[in-house]
């Protein structure tokens, strides 16, 4: 009976351990930056070197409180790299007052209501025979599938994004940092 109990009471301190552990987990690091799970995805995103560009976008699009809100939030977080690859003429006229609305469509196009962590992820995109179509915040359907072990995201007009770095949890939501823009169809 006490060894029972003894047991009883090591596996139950040993299943709380581990269920500590994985809550508290270190995030992985972005572009060498910590990334804090208590903090949001504006003040992550704005202590990691590698989304300058997608901060300065977010703000100039009027997005700073919605992705401060409660969330949960799922962003696909296009780096520095990724916004290199659009002409400085054509990234220049988006971030133009004028071309508000047609910003805030680009960036709500890599948010996804919810709390959706890489494993979730594949586990839909199993469960779908392989492809997993993603409804965004900004009406448009990405279609997720797996190359081998990574993640990636194909938009409507074909342009594919891998998600480089994985599972990087906020205080209200996840990001997956990607090295594409994802665009609305054209």
């Amino acid at each position: 009976m006490i060894r029972t109990t003894v047991l009883a009471a090591t596996t139950s301190l040993t299943l709380a351990g581990m269920a500590f552990a994985e809550a508290h987990a270190a995030n992985p690091m972005v572009g060498g930056a910590e990334m804090m799970a208590e903090m949001d995805i504006i003040a992550n995103a704005m202590n990691s070197p590698i989304h300058t560009t997608l901060v300065a976008a977010v703000a100039q699009a009027g997005l700073v409180e919605t992705l401060q809100g409660d969330g949960p939030f799922t962003v696909f977080a296009p780096t520095d790299e990724a916004f290199g690859m659009i002409s400085d003429e054509t990234l220049g006229a988006l971030m133009m007052d004028e071309n508000k609305a047609q910003l805030t469509q680009i960036l709500t196009c890599h948010v996804v209501g919810g709390d959706a962590m890489s494993g979730a992820i594949a586990g839909m995109i199993a469960d779908e025979g392989g492809a997993y179509p993603v409804e965004t915040l900004g009406g448009c359907t990405l279609t997720a599938e797996m190359d081998g072990d990574d993640i990636t995201l194909t938009d409507e007009n074909g342009r594919l994004a891998t998600v480089t770095i994985a599972d990087v949890k906020q205080s209200n939501g996840v990001i997956h940092v990607i090295d594409r823009v994802l665009l609305p169809k054209q």
